[in-house]
């Protein structure tokens, strides 16, 4: 059996590289951040050009912490087109790797299991990734990066940690280079799936590397963090047993629906309950034209950084299974009164509708009038059919023209942020 080959190929500051290159630019050696200069020097920047990065710059730093000496570019975010170039660049990964051979992990990032084509191309794994690269460059003047590993996770750890400080922008691990170039490599938050609070916890016990963990007493590691210890232990040898049939073939065993927003200001409390009444009545309009329904919710409150305050959280149970935005708006104000401190600005609110089912499974309670929530499914079906004809803001609820309402703004957003 032929030793795995994967690519874990990375788009070098997407979002910055495609707003130089449609300016003419070289995104290598040209200061840019994407940013929204409307929602102030509080705002955070999407993606900083590599020249940025050069001068110390973190890369989702907020505006204000840009040093005042730096010149650059501050460009309005245009996911539209940043979508459209991800879309170009997966064409590019068809041309050498079928779908079923390819995980897009985000919008700047896949995973490509290349083990059955290097025969076929009379390629190693490293030089048919160089000509993938090549290709994005030419066709899209952005510049990309790989990691090249024998397992999913190497991949992922060659990329990270060694191909983006690489001058060839590539790097190629297997288990035993893993053992001899990673375990002593600090900081361990630096590896996926690592993050500050794992790293703390472990540097608690004297664990500061991935060879530290590898030489631990297993039985520490289990108590501290579970079944997750499994995966930590393993990835410290260097093993992932995930091939990508796996990720092909993985089913949740539950759904859910989500919609969350940071605000550009601080809320007081009234005001931020218009949002997520706004939040509830688009997730209801999503859950319609998905033909599901849920019996639960959950609220997630930030409030402004200044105070330091704890966020709240909670979920809330209903008496029925249902995508009405009558019926499942009183659940929702209810367990914010609950959760939300009235006295603390609010800046950031999630919603999410969970185990959301099949629409087979709508069940009312005792008091639900069927005729009336008949007539309120068909009109939602009716404000949908006339949204998807005309743009999300040809109908609008009166409380989305309030000077709190967001919903309107929302409406021109992908993913929170300008379109175009």
């Amino acid at each position: 059996m032929n030793e795995k080959a994967y690519l874990c190929i990375d788009l070098k500051s997407f979002y910055a590289s495609v707003e130089c290159v449609e300016r003419g630019l070289n995104p290598m050696t040209t200061n840019l951040a994407v940013a929204d200069p409307e929602r102030g020097e509080g705002t955070i920047c999407l993606a900083i050009s590599p020249s940025m990065k050069a001068l110390g710059i973190p890369n989702r730093c907020r505006v204000y912490q840009i040093p005042k000496n730096v010149d650059y570019i501050m460009a309005p975010p245009r996911m539209k087109l940043y979508i459209e170039y991800s879309a170009d660049i997966y064409a590019i990964y068809l041309k050498y790797i079928s779908k079923d051979d390819i995980h897009v992990y985000s919008i700047d990032e896949a995973f490509l299991d290349v083990t059955d084509y290097l025969g076929m191309y009379k390629m190693s794994a490293e030089e048919l990734a160089v000509c993938i690269m090549e290709d994005i460059k030419s066709a899209t003047g952005i510049t990309a990066t790989a990691g090249v590993g024998t397992n999913l996770y190497l991949a992922k750890v060659a990329l990270d940690i060694l191909a983006k400080h690489n001058s060839d922008n590539i790097a190629y691990l297997d288990e035993e280079l893993y053992r001899k170039k990673m375990w002593d490599y600090k900081p361990l938050k630096d590896f996926w799936r690592v993050g500050k609070g794992v790293e703390k916890r472990l540097s608690e016990i004297g664990i500061m590397t991935m060879g530290d963990i590898a030489r631990a007493d297993e039985k520490i590691l289990y108590k501290m963090f579970g079944v997750d210890a499994e995966l930590l232990i393993d990835h410290a040898w260097g093993r992932e047993s995930t091939i990508m049939a796996d990720i092909k073939s993985y089913r949740p065993k539950s759904n859910s629906l989500s919609s969350s927003q940071v605000l550009l200001r601080n809320y007081d409390y009234k005001e931020c309950l218009i949002v997520l009444k706004e939040m509830t009545d688009s997730l209801c309009l999503d859950m319609v034209e998905k033909g599901l329904v849920t019996e639960s919710l959950s609220i997630i409150i930030g409030y402004a950084y200044e105070y330091e305050h704890d966020s709240a959280r909670g979920t809330q149970s209903m008496t029925v299974c249902t995508n009405l935005y009558s019926m499942i708006m009183p659940y929702a104000v209810s367990l914010y009164e609950r959760i939300a401190d009235k006295n603390i600005p609010i800046r950031r609110i999630s919603l999410t509708f969970n185990n959301v089912m099949d629409e087979s499974y709508e069940q009312y309670d005792l008091f639900t009038n069927i005729k009336n929530a008949e007539i309120e499914k068909n009109l939602q079906r009716s404000v949908l059919d006339i949204k998807n004809r005309f743009g999300k803001n040809a109908v609008l609820r009166g409380m989305d023209l309030l000077e709190s309402g967001t919903a309107m703004e929302r409406n021109r957003q992908i993913g929170g942020h300008r379109s175009g």
